[in-house]
């Protein structure tokens, strides 16, 4: 072996001596966890102790899987993703970006300040604001009432609706602020071109702006997807999954098995099966962005 090679490979070594404690850092307090939530995914691990901790295999994976609630808050996960992150957030984001684009500068500078306050709140302020929004004594029974058209209850007769509107209402401005960012790299003279060509404005988006901002929908898209999937803090202050289990996303449900009755072996199997749906949603997301413009 020659010294030039040795050399060569003493100098690769020496370059990962600065991430070595970031390295250990990761697997202290991120590896390890991990690690120890997938064992106990495979236990019947109560948050009292009384009965111990012994392995139980696949056991809470096929309770999961037999259990009715659990298909329920599968759904209703998908329902409230859907609704709210990808035809939502996305949708209305993209539509801001578009005429704020358009707009006049203290327009902008007026709807960016209202759409970001809602995404700037603490998501404990924002669920409160919206419960009393939708409560039957809160705004919208209100405007609703003096309209004189009929009122209801929302958080009882519609409340996986009602959370998916306020999740839209704080997280569109994620969204937004990447279409505009994306809307400024479109570039002006084709968009006139085509305009001067007769197009109009539905055929310029669907064959000229949509297909330039094609990566952008899709990073926005997975991220939006994966960060309402873990949405729990708004619902659970709005609804508490209720009424009855008609709002109890997995979130929601995870924290009920694991800390409400202390099963922590079980709601960690729900937990890794969350991880398991936000996994397949990257898969997706990140094949389409492989496809090019």
């Amino acid at each position: 072996m020659s010294w030039d090679s040795r050399d060569s490979r003493g100098a690769r070594a020496w370059r990962w001596v600065p991430l070595t404690p970031a390295t250990l850092l990761l697997l202290l307090f991120l590896a390890g966890p991990i690690g120890y939530c997938v064992w106990i995914a495979f236990t019947d691990t109560q948050l009292t102790g009384a009965s111990g901790s012994h392995f139980v295999g696949l056991d809470n994976f096929r309770r999961a899987f037999a259990d009715e609630d659990f298909r329920n808050a599968v759904w209703l996960t998908l329902v409230f993703t859907v609704v709210s992150a990808v035809l939502g957030q996305n949708t209305l984001g993209l539509a801001l970006a578009g005429l704020m684009r358009a707009a006049s500068r203290p327009v902008r500078t007026l709807t960016g300040a209202l759409v970001i306050t809602a995404w700037v709140l603490p998501e404990i302020v924002a669920a409160f604001l919206l419960y009393a929004f939708f409560r039957r004594e809160g705004t919208l029974n209100a405007v609703l009432d003096w309209l004189h058209l009929p009122s209801q209850n929302w958080l009882f007769t519609l409340p996986i609706l009602a959370v998916s509107f306020a999740n839209v209402w704080r997280g569109t401005a994620f969204s937004m602020l990447i279409y505009s960012a994306a809307l400024a790299e479109v570039p002006r003279d084709v968009t006139e071109a085509a305009e001067v060509d007769g197009a109009g404005g539905v055929r310029r988006l669907r064959y000229i702006t949509l297909p330039m901002i094609r990566r952008s929908i899709g990073t926005t898209l997975m991220l939006n997807t994966l960060s309402t999937l873990s949405v729990f803090g708004l619902i659970w202050a709005m609804t508490r999954g209720g009424p009855g289990n008609r709002s109890q996303t997995l979130p929601v449900f995870m924290y009920d098995q694991a800390f409400l009755k202390s099963l922590i072996g079980y709601g960690t199997a729900v937990a890794l099966l969350l991880l398991l749906v936000g996994s397949l949603f990257s898969v997706v997301y990140l094949r389409l962005l492989k496809v090019e413009v």
